[in-house]
């Protein structure tokens, strides 16, 4: 298909675990009653989103709140989150949508906007010590040619780096952990253990958990001394499984369409018609990323974008204030994107899952999503309630005049 050079383009963007609540299965993931849009703003309302020097007060949202995220919440939970405005006329699209997918990963969450649910039950590990086969970690010793492994359990990165950081540095032996995700983490100090080593070993991994249905592996670089404390870097991995086909990505790339994907868009995709590929450390480079893109992606382009730091930094560590700042901080520069925007051009706003920082442990929870739409010549109105994320895909493919999501090239 030759690109349609009068054809606008579009921007999907991805909050990283910013859900919504409602979902209608959340307790046979756990998650019933999780909400974190609306807890966070119950939260703030109550003050108990305020930090010294970060911020205070009600959740300041105008620009998505003008948009109908107020509305969307409204429509998905049944009630409306404080300090967000209740835009008498929305300059925008407003919705919500459900998972349809069997897992609350960010995968499957990524896999069902673009338009490909995933439907086939992820393998996990059990929540044990040790949570790994023993014959896995035997052949993963002997491949990599390791003295052996730290951690085999579920826990929080945080935590095992803490806990195990200075007798990997001492012995050499990764810290391999996962979570209630279909995930196995390896952490590697980025100095003694080297950082191209640890991807290297991820990749002997990726093979050997191929036949038990696991997502993703992911590299876990870090930094530090047991004197100073250990600390994660920007340096993260993620070695996937490829998603179904039909996504967004094929579609675009089967039809000659520019494409740019921005974080870790191409590491969920497994860098399958992922374009070019753009990093960057933290929102903020994130935001300045996507704009210096937005200045030079041709129409009929499509830029695909995920800002991890709401999950990674905020909602798995249940920081109410920083995710609450975090998402006023991205607001707040979203007139920026806004004022680049060319005739035709639409700008796609969602979530992929929910973590809600008020909710128990520190996983992911099973929300519905936001969906909202903006750009010179999106009609405003209530788009409603998507019965799949999939619907995301089918309405970025219809303003690209790609094939529909799902279908074969």
């Amino acid at each position: 298909m030759v690109p349609d050079m009068n054809r606008g383009r579009v921007f999907l963007i991805v909050l990283d675990s910013f859900g919504c609540g409602g979902a209608e299965d959340a307790a046979a993931f756990g998650d019933a009653g999780a909400d974190t849009l609306g807890h966070i703003a119950e939260a703030c309302a109550r003050g108990e989103g305020d930090r010294a020097g970060l911020r205070s007060g009600p959740l300041t949202l105008p620009f998505m709140g003008g948009l109908g995220l107020g509305l969307a919440a409204e429509e998905s939970t049944g009630r409306f989150p404080p300090g967000l405005p209740r835009p008498a006329a929305p300059r925008g699209a407003w919705g919500f949508a459900v998972e349809r997918s069997v897992g609350k990963d960010t995968p499957s969450g990524h896999w069902e906007i673009a338009g490909a649910p995933n439907t086939r039950p992820w393998g996990l590990f059990p929540n044990a010590v040790p949570a790994f086969p023993a014959e896995l970690i035997e052949a993963f010793v002997r491949e990599a040619g390791l003295p052996g492994i730290l951690g085999n359990r579920h826990a929080p990165g945080t935590q095992v780096i803490e806990d195990f950081g200075a007798e990997h540095v001492r012995t050499g032996k990764p810290v391999c952990y996962t979570s209630v995700d279909s995930v196995l983490q390896i952490a590697a100090h980025e100095e003694s253990f080297g950082l191209e080593r640890l991807y290297a070993v991820c990749r002997i991994m990726r093979r050997l958990v191929d036949p038990l249905g696991i997502g993703r592996v992911i590299a876990r670089p870090f930094l530090g001394s047991e004197a100073t404390g250990f600390v994660r870097t920007p340096n993260r991995k993620d070695f996937a499984m490829p998603p179904p086909p039909g996504t967004i990505l094929d579609g675009a790339a089967e039809a000659g369409r520019a494409v740019v994907t921005l974080g870790k868009i191409g590491d969920i995709f497994a860098h399958r018609n992922t374009g070019r590929e753009v990093k960057a450390a933290g929102n903020a480079a994130l935001f300045d990323a996507l704009l210096a893109e937005a200045g030079t992606l041709p129409d009929g382009g499509l830029l695909f974008a995920n800002f991890v730091d709401f999950d990674t930094e905020f909602g798995h560590r249940r920081d109410v204030p920083g995710y609450a700042a975090a998402l006023e901080a991205f607001d707040a520069r979203l007139p920026e994107l806004d004022a680049m925007l060319r005739p035709g051009d639409c700008v796609v706003l969602t979530a992929d899952h929910g973590s809600d920082p008020t909710f128990r442990g520190t996983d992911h929870t099973r929300e519905h999503v936001p969906v909202l739409a903006f750009g010179p010549d999106v009609v405003p109105h209530g788009i409603g309630r998507m019965e799949t994320m999939a619907g995301i895909g089918r309405m970025v493919a219809g303003r690209l005049g790609l094939r529909e999501p799902g279908s074969s090239g």
